[in-house]
């Protein structure tokens, strides 16, 4: 009886636990709808790390409640969480290029950002995408790799946030397979494969690339180059790959900056490797250039961020290699990183952060929420005309904001 008893009296406790520490997350306290950015200061004052409300039915709809800032001229790049989502990072154009981010929450269950840690990258510079895989490495694209007119690396990285290995191929000493300008980054475990992008030099004019590099997840050799343009001289500048994996279609998808388009490789089983890539969109054909970010949502939609004049586009990817195209969202010029999320009321959208690098004509330096079932701009953030800064990227609190990105 005594043991009965105890049993029911832990029950209570631990139910009256439960509905304290669900107090905390009830939809006054909730924070699904406030996300980090990565902003740059129009001010000459220190660029960093935000807390924003994001949700255009909240009170509090496009205030920063929190800020935590890295310097001036680091130039955060893009926020990241590890595999497990138990740590958080932020790379860098400039400053370290790369930071372990400690968050928290304050005394109403709001996220708070805590504080930055420099990881070492060794000789590697210009911090851009990482990939996270189950056995604890992390890979990093350094877009300026020792600081060469044609470099570029790939960072290994173990748990403990170590530089275990640098990757580098010069196109000098390989013209056919070589690292070159790598920003976009995307790996498939199963498969034992990585991908990365050639783009362009950090200083946008001394060089620029039009191909995709394919790895050995393990032994770090490169497999082949492929050629994501129309043509050799066609300098496309492709910025982000997409390995699919999964239960999706397996091939590889690829963004091209300045070709505007979308290109697509398939997984051929018996070399291994993927096949040649071609179009499969033309953004040109319907007005539309600078062709960034992919991610995909919980409702296994693509969706593909057009920074001019600042769209994103929508497609069903179920019957690749048919690209099927179902919708297009208005955003504002310099349309890039996504975010997905419900709004109070129950309404699912999309934000798109729309700036990319202060590149006059890209950079409105705002964040648009768009319902993605009507396709109706429900709200507007002007950080710009706000609080003095552009925001570079963004991702979700309680964990990544999307199903897939790279």
């Amino acid at each position: 009886m005594k043991i009965k008893l105890n049993s029911v009296l832990l029950l209570i406790i631990l139910t009256m636990s439960t509905s304290c520490l669900n107090d905390n997350h009830n939809p006054d306290h909730s924070h699904d709808s406030s996300f980090y950015i990565d902003y740059r200061s129009l001010k000459g004052l220190s660029d960093g790390i935000a807390v924003i409300e994001l949700d255009p039915e909240a009170p509090n709809f496009g205030n920063i409640s929190s800020k935590l800032e890295l310097g001036v001229g680091v130039l955060p790049h893009h926020i990241y969480y590890n595999q497990n989502a138990k740590k958080m990072f932020t790379t860098a154009l400039g400053g370290s290029y790369l930071y372990e981010i400690k968050t928290g929450e304050d005394s109403n269950g709001q996220p708070k950002l805590i504080s930055a840690t420099p990881i070492d990258t060794g000789e590697n510079t210009v911090g851009e995408n990482i990939f996270f895989t189950n056995d604890g490495r992390y890979f990093m694209t350094f877009m300026g790799g020792a600081g060469g007119p044609k470099d570029g690396s790939i960072g290994v990285f173990n748990a403990n946030n170590q530089l275990i290995k640098t990757i580098k191929a010069p196109i000098q000493t390989n013209p056919n397979q070589f690292i070159m300008y790598p920003h976009g980054i995307s790996v498939n475990e199963e498969k034992g494969l990585m991908m990365v992008t050639s783009t362009i030099h950090p200083d946008l004019t001394t060089g620029m690339g039009n191909t995709c590099t394919l790895l050995d997840l393990n032994t770090y050799e490169i497999k082949e180059t492929y050629q994501v343009a129309d043509s050799p001289t066609d300098l496309s500048a492709p910025v982000e790959v997409l390995l699919l994996r999964g239960k999706f279609p397996q091939y590889a998808l690829a963004t091209t900056m300045l070709g505007g388009d979308i290109w697509m490789a398939p997984y051929n089983s018996t070399t291994k490797k993927y096949d040649a890539f071609t179009k499969i969109f033309e953004g040109s054909s319907q007005g539309l250039g600078w062709t960034l970010e992919m991610y995909i949502d919980d409702s296994n939609k693509l969706y593909v961020s057009f920074a001019d004049p600042g769209k994103v586009l929508v497609f069903d990817i179920n019957n690749l290699p048919q690209l099927k195209l179902l919708k297009t969202l208005d955003a504002d010029k310099g349309a890039h990183h996504m975010a997905f999320f419900k709004t109070k009321s129950g309404k699912d959208v999309v934000a798109v952060q729309n700036n990319l690098l202060d590149i006059p004509n890209l950079n409105s330096g705002t964040i648009s929420i768009i319902d993605i079932n009507t396709g109706k701009k429900l709200g507007t953030v002007d950080l710009r005309n706000k609080y003095g800064i552009l925001p570079e990227s963004i991702e979700g609190t309680n964990g990544p904001s999307n199903y897939m990105h790279h």
